[in-house]
């Protein structure tokens, strides 16, 4: 954690998103993520890159092509986060669980699937561009011109 953490700095960049205290995944938490990080001593860190069937589809179509990535990957990390008692991290974006746009967060009433919903490494203040490199020797790819990058990259953990 020491390595790939800089909690200030990255919470620092949350709040600059448009999500910030608008999805039950993002922060600000009513608790502090280093106390909880503290419990667990291991970490495993899984990267995943997707490439796209073709790479003229515009950004607008990220969270499609990744969805179904997301599905199973977040399936067998909620799996193992009960086998373990660990907690596990999803990805940065939408949440799977609403249809876009209706998390209750907003209107201050309880999430509506809060044993699915979990923060991103991101969130928690996590470096994903110096753990991609340093962990996994992939380089994050952003878009440009508003197109899909070569590859879309997840980056999830299991901490117990």
């Amino acid at each position: 954690m020491e390595r790939f953490r800089d909690g200030e700095r990255f919470i620092g960049l949350c709040r600059q998103c448009g999500n910030y205290g608008k999805r039950w995944g993002c922060p600000p938490f009513d608790y502090d993520p280093a106390d909880k990080l503290a419990a667990y001593d291991t970490a495993e860190i899984i990267a995943t890159r997707i490439y796209p069937d073709t790479t003229w589809l515009p950004l607008s179509e990220a969270a499609a092509v990744m969805r179904p990535v997301r599905e199973r990957i977040e399936a067998e990390l909620l799996r193992r986060e009960k086998e373990t008692g660990g907690l596990a991290f999803t990805f940065v974006g939408e949440c799977l669980n609403c249809s876009p746009g209706t998390c209750t967060r907003p209107c201050g009433l309880p999430c509506r699937h809060p044993e699915k919903v979990r923060p991103s490494l991101e969130a928690y203040g996590f470096d994903i561009s110096l753990t991609l490199t340093d962990l996994f020797g992939i380089r994050l790819l952003w878009s440009t011109d508003g197109m899909l990058p070569k590859y879309l990259t997840l980056v999830c953990a299991l901490f117990y």
